[in-house]
């Protein structure tokens, strides 16, 4: 592969999602800049050698080279097929100023008598604390908190990606550690993919957004038609839950390839020419944001009355079609579906959409679609939507067809080896059922006792008093800054243990220092959909400052609180460790037939097993068994098919979620008529070169801010309009808030859609003021807190209108990365 998709030479090929065309040059430069307050001086070190060690990151298994205690750089596992150059950031992560170097409270808080402000959360002043002293303090708010308002009133939150490793996972350490004091509220779902994991089930029989995709060499060998709907494979396979295998780049290679050859018509359908789509040569359709579901609709209509649908499957594999179809074709609403009604609302011409229909029934074909499209309002029918369109093309169960979820996440479609799987430690039982969907925690710290309704549930928000975050960023995840600044001012609590001092760190109450990655000892899976290997994740260097494993945290306070024995189960971290290992290696010998190094020869020797891979890896097809025999292997929903038309949501009598898939409008969107104050609709995609927030913080960010700052997109023609130009300080503004931004014009972006990557750090320029103005560029500050619908309760960040402006006044100094007072 041409590995400038990334980063480009100084005449590049491909140009990045994050800022067009840094040069090669340019990268390099940035990522040899190397500060940090807690570093160990060059000086010290230069004398002595240089040790490589082996671990693992969301990014992949790498080989941490460290010399004198210090980390000095990563080096990618020399079996990564295509590793990635955000590597580069990891040694001035972890020696970063902005490190949280010792145990802080904040000094409101600290005094007893102003305890209650909580006001001052995010502007207040810190207090260096012993570790004692903080224990102590986070110990007495358990205490306090359990005893006044009961367990109910806990929230570990840390539903984010947190470190790799399977014993120092910071959301299950929580959950234990809460759990064994006598439960908290839990949260449920994936802000990444909430909307999905609701309705797929409905549809589907199962989660499937996780499932492993059929195998990228069935699609290169069958399909004559590869969509791309709302997806970059070549991007977001870059990291993974668990340690990135970058096993998917060689089928792009090869799916370039076939492109180039006229063998495989790629297509992308998106507001944006990404990666993939200019590295496969695709080509591009460009709806409307959020209006996908239209154009669906109208795909379908065309194949049923042009008799190119798939009836004998729809008849065979398909509940309710016959309910569905007088919504599609206008008998039910005096409205037929079709590509003419379809262009008014997603500017896409009617002829492209005939050709479209009858390109994709011409021949086998895959539409794979990523998490976008489901991150807005209604996202539901999208998703719904996309089944529907895959069972009347008929290819679902066919080698090469039908459609997949996950081809752009932890590079699914990858070749499954016979790995045992390995367990980490378990997060234990929960004594109170309070569980809500995660993007309601906002909701839910504003309106305890507020009922609300989730996929045929009636609940009500519980009434939390002590917030406990490891391993996450809500401030800069959650939506609507404004809104989750009040919220998080409700709890009389907040304690967050973090390596650094993240935007969330800065409105907690006690801030506990945390390890990273490279400095503990762990254990993990590479590949979250290979499980090509298991990995040791040894540690490299000794924590940085104070820094403490979460492990150590939690089992102060389980002695604290009086069950250490319980939590610890009277073991050590390498016993942990241990004994995951030797229970991965019995399974892999009862199961496989696999003879696996014990885990002294594992851990002290190359550090890492590699699986077998078997020969009919390659030949999987998902729901080939179902389509084989219905009736002996049948889907998990009510009618054992796939539902076209559902009983059951139909049952719930959800206005926001009709029983079949159905176009509804946005609360915003292009076509309303607030796009007269807000004309321009901005996109949040998974950043380039970041993990959301993760190593936003670090000398990453000179290879594509603009005056330090996130980079914007903006077609040729809105800039024009707005007299912007290349390498501007902008502002972009709505009724919820407003961030500075720098312009990137380029012609990879439709007319009246700008963009703008997630994960920016939150930088207000009234440190604490709600209603503040990012100087940075959080998409958050602008998007809207509202579920997809009572269904799924999905976040709907892709809902978003804006206005951009050229910045004429003095451009602030970025301050989210420096240390508070």
């Amino acid at each position: 592969m041409d590995k400038s998709f990334i980063v480009s030479d100084d005449a590049p090929a491909v140009q990045s999602d994050a800022v067009p065309n840094p040069s090669r040059r340019h990268f390099i430069e940035a990522a040899g800049v190397s500060v940090g307050a807690l570093a160990v001086p060059k000086a010290a070190i230069s004398a002595v050698a240089e040790k490589t060690v082996l671990t693992a990151t969301h990014w992949g298994m790498v080989r941490a080279v460290v010399q004198g205690g210090r980390l000095l750089r990563v080096e990618p596992f020399e079996k990564d097929p295509h590793p990635t150059k955000m590597l580069t950031a990891f040694a001035d992560r972890v020696h970063s100023a902005n490190r949280v170097a010792f145990p802080a409270v904040r000094k409101g808080f600290l005094d007893r008598s102003t305890r209650g402000d909580t006001s001052r959360r995010g502007k207040d002043e810190f207090v260096r604390v012993s570790w004692d002293q903080a224990l102590d303090l986070v110990t007495e708010e358990l205490r306090r908190v359990k005893q006044e308002h009961g367990n109910g009133a806990f929230f570990p939150g840390s539903a984010d990606w947190q470190s790799a490793g399977i014993l120092h996972s910071a959301s299950a350490l929580t959950r234990r550690l809460l759990g064994l004091h006598g439960g908290f509220t839990d949260c449920s779902g994936d802000p990444s993919i909430a909307a999905a994991m609701v309705i797929v089930p409905h549809v589907l029989g199962d989660l499937e957004v996780y499932g492993q995709q059929t195998a990228w060499p069935t699609i290169l060998e069958h399909a004559k038609n590869v969509v791309f709907w709302g997806c970059c494979p070549l991007k977001n396979n870059q990291i993974g839950t668990h340690p990135a295998d970058h096993g998917a780049y060689g089928s792009l290679d090869a799916l370039r390839e076939k492109s180039a050859q006229h063998r495989i018509n790629v297509i992308s359908i998106d507001p944006r020419v990404t990666d993939t789509a200019q590295y496969t040569q695709a080509r591009w359709i460009a709806p409307r944001p959020n209006t996908d579901t239209a154009l669906m609709l109208a795909l379908m209509y065309v194949l049923y009355t042009e008799k190119l649908h798939d009836a004998g499957f729809m008849s065979k594999y398909c509940y309710g079609f016959d309910r569905f179809l007088p919504y599609l074709t206008g008998e039910s609403d005096g409205t037929p579906k079709t590509p003419e009604w379809a262009q008014s609302i997603t500017g896409v011409a009617a002829a492209d959409i005939r050709q479209l229909a009858r390109t994709l029934a011409s021949g086998r074909t895959m539409l794979i679609t990523g998490y976008a499209i489901q991150r807005a309002d209604h996202g539901e029918q999208p998703y719904w939507a996309l089944i529907a369109l895959a069972a009347m093309l008929g290819h679902i169960g066919l080698p090469g067809g039908g459609l997949g979820f996950s081809y752009h996440y932890d590079n699914g479609g990858s070749l499954t080896a016979k790995n045992p799987g390995i367990v980490g430690i378990p997060a234990g039982e929960n004594p109170v059922q309070t569980v809500l969907p995660f993007e309601r925690v906002t909701s839910m710290l504003l309106n305890p006792g507020k009922p609300f309704d989730f996929n045929g549930q009636s609940m009500v928000y519980p009434d939390v008093k002590m917030i406990y975050w490891a391993g996450g960023n809500p401030l800069t995840h959650l939506w609507n800054t404004a809104q989750v600044i009040d919220a998080w001012r409700r709890p009389e609590t907040i304690v967050v243990a973090d390596p650094f001092w993240t935007p969330t760190a800065r409105f907690a109450d006690i801030v506990l220092p945390a390890t990273t990655t490279f400095e503990r000892n762990d254990l993990e899976v590479c590949g979250a959909y290979s499980q090509r290997y298991i990995v040791a994740m040894h540690q490299a260097i000794d924590p940085v400052g104070e820094a403490r494993n979460d492990y150590d945290i939690m089992r102060a306070l389980a002695k604290r609180l009086g069950f250490e024995e319980k939590f610890t189960e009277n073991k050590s971290e390498m016993d942990w460790l241990r004994g995951f290992y030797e229970q991965a290696r019995r399974a892999a010998k009862a199961a496989d037939k696999l003879d696996i190094p014990d885990f002294d020869s594992f851990w002290n020797g190359k550090g890492y097993v590699e699986f077998p891979v078997p020969a009919d890896a390659k030949d999987h097809v998902v729901h080939s068994e179902f389509r084989q025999d219905p009736q002996q292997n049948p889907l998990g929903t009510p009618s054992g098919r796939i539902e076209i038309y559902s009983k059951q949501i139909a049952g719930f009598k959800y206005d926001d979620c009709p029983p079949h898939p159905t176009w509804l409008e946005p609360v915003e969107w292009l076509g309303s008529a607030k796009a007269k104050k807000h004309p321009l609709h901005i996109v949040s995609p998974h950043p380039q070169f970041r993990l959301h927030s993760q190593l936003d913080n670090t000398i990453l960010r000179k290879a594509y801010e603009v005056h330090d700052r996130e980079p914007v997109w903006l077609s040729v023609a809105d800039a024009k309009q707005r007299g912007i130009a290349q390498g501007d300080v902008v502002r972009i503004f709505n009724d919820r808030g407003s961030v500075l931004a720098g312009a990137v014009v380029t012609d990879r972006i439709m007319q009246g859609v700008v963009m703008l990557q997630e994960g920016a750090w939150y930088d207000p320029d009234v440190p604490g003021d709600p209603h503040a103005m990012c100087n940075h560029g959080l998409i958050n500050v602008l998007t809207l807190d509202k579920g997809t619908s009572r269904l799924a309760q999905g976040n709907i960040a892709n809902t978003c209108l804006v206005e951009v402006e050229r910045y004429g006044k003095p451009i602030p100094e970025v301050r989210a990365f420096t240390v508070p007072a």
